[in-house]
């Protein structure tokens, strides 16, 4: 808590200063994070490119797959030709070999035919023995029967043995077509294997892009929480920095009170009557208590703020608002809001806690016209007459409060724009 200088009466002392980061830390801590920064984008680059690289690989790899598929269609389709030709080849070989057994059957009769015939001396051969000849005309008629049976065997021959010609040729053909058949199964099989090993090779491809991409992004994912650390680094400097040049601020303002305070009592001394002095003296007190309140503010500059936060003892968690305190994390931070600020500051003058709410505020204590506003006074903010800000007013045009989500407890000049028509003094 803060204090005068040179006003022992109040019990309070100013607080040490705050850290004073130098103008070196806070430019390295800039370089730093704009060096994290540049690196973060350049790798950026890389991930953006390496992700056109495996979308690249990867329709690569589709189209090694439909190839792979076409490839494994066609093996299939040369494989029934080939399982067809087989099966004709198969047909047409047993009807050669039938065809060759019936000639053989045929030659075989024909030649005991004709064997017979020699051996019993006569044209008339076996025949001789079924029938008797009665006279030389029927001897001739039986000789030309048997020509006819023998020419009509050989005719029989000659027809089995065309059809084996037949038969040949045919097999011939189909063993020409199975040929044919076996060689564009071999073909189409050797293509499968071929589009296969490309297949794979396009999988293997896809893999080690995707593993490329994934390391990039990994690498990109903790330089981003380096830069984050960087630029949470550089920003606390910078607060520390804020934080002491308004701790500097308010001990020069405190000192020049109390110089002009100390210059006041001097010459209400040098009045001295008694009655008069009484009465200074209870205005002093009345100045001790609100310089209290305002030291009892001043304790908490660069607090950060939290909606909802601040009770008498100092900072607390904020709570959810379901909009824009949600989202800067106000209900995890530890802080105060505007009429948390206040309760805190007056806990101790008044022996009792404020309500948490502004508007409630407003009517706590004496309205006064804004233009006789004193230190000590709070000072109210409102839309239609509805209020919805309260600031603690300092003295020289200055005010203390808690101002947004995202800022921290600040000294400002006082803001006359929305600002209520009447003051609220507690004291």
């Amino acid at each position: 808590m803060l204090a005068l200088v040179g006003q022992p009466a109040t019990g309070h002392a100013l607080p040490p200063p705050p850290p004073n980061p130098s103008d070196d830390d806070l430019k390295n801590s800039q370089t730093h994070v704009d060096a994290t920064a540049t690196r973060v984008g350049q790798l950026a680059n890389q991930v953006a490119q390496a992700d056109a690289a495996l979308l690249a690989s990867q329709s690569q790899l589709e189209l090694k797959r439909e190839q792979a598929n076409k490839a494994l269609i066609n093996e299939q389709a040369a494989q029934a030709t080939l399982n067809a030709a087989m099966l004709r080849a198969n047909s047409a070989r047993a009807e050669s070999d039938a065809a060759a057994k019936q000639i053989d059957v045929a030659r075989q009769d024909l030649d005991e035919f004709a064997a017979a015939s020699f051996r019993q001396g006569s044209t008339v051969g076996s025949l001789s023995a079924f029938l008797g000849s009665k006279s030389p005309k029927d001897l001739l008629a039986r000789a030309e029967l048997l020509d006819a049976v023998g020419g009509a065997q050989l005719h029989a021959v000659d027809n089995m043995r065309r059809a084996r010609v037949d038969a040949a040729n045919k097999e011939s053909q189909t063993r020409a077509a199975l040929a044919a058949a076996q060689a564009a199964q071999q073909t189409a099989a050797e293509a499968k294997s071929a589009f296969d090993a490309a297949y794979h090779a396009a999988i293997d491809t896809e893999a080690a892009q995707a593993a490329k991409s994934k390391a990039l992004e990994d690498r990109k994912a903790d330089l981003e929480r380096q830069l984050y650390d960087a630029q949470n680094a550089a920003a606390g400097l910078r607060g520390q920095r804020q934080r002491y040049e308004e701790w500097r601020a308010q001990r020069d303002r405190e000192q020049a009170a109390a110089a002009a305070a100390a210059a006041a009592a001097a010459a209400a001394a040098e009045r001295g009557a008694a009655t008069a002095g009484a009465t200074a003296g209870g205005s002093r007190a009345m100045a001790t208590s609100a310089q209290s309140v305002i030291n009892r503010a001043m304790s908490q500059l660069g607090v950060r703020y939290s909606w909802g936060g601040g009770d008498a003892a100092g900072p607390t968690v904020g709570v959810r608002d379901g909009g824009v305190a949600d989202s800067f994390g106000d209900y995890r931070k530890i802080g105060f809001d505007c009429s948390g600020l206040m309760i805190y500051a007056f806990s101790r003058a008044l022996g009792y806690s404020l309500p948490h709410y502004s508007g409630f505020q407003y009517n706590a204590g004496r309205k006064v016209p804004l233009a006789q506003k004193q230190p000590g006074d709070m000072l109210f903010w409102g839309t239609s007459g509805d209020v919805h800000h309260v600031a603690l007013y300092i003295g020289g045009e200055q005010m203390i409060e808690a101002p947004y989500s995202g800022a921290a407890v600040r000294v400002t000049s006082v803001r006359y724009d929305g600002i209520m028509p009447y003051a609220v003094r507690m004291l």
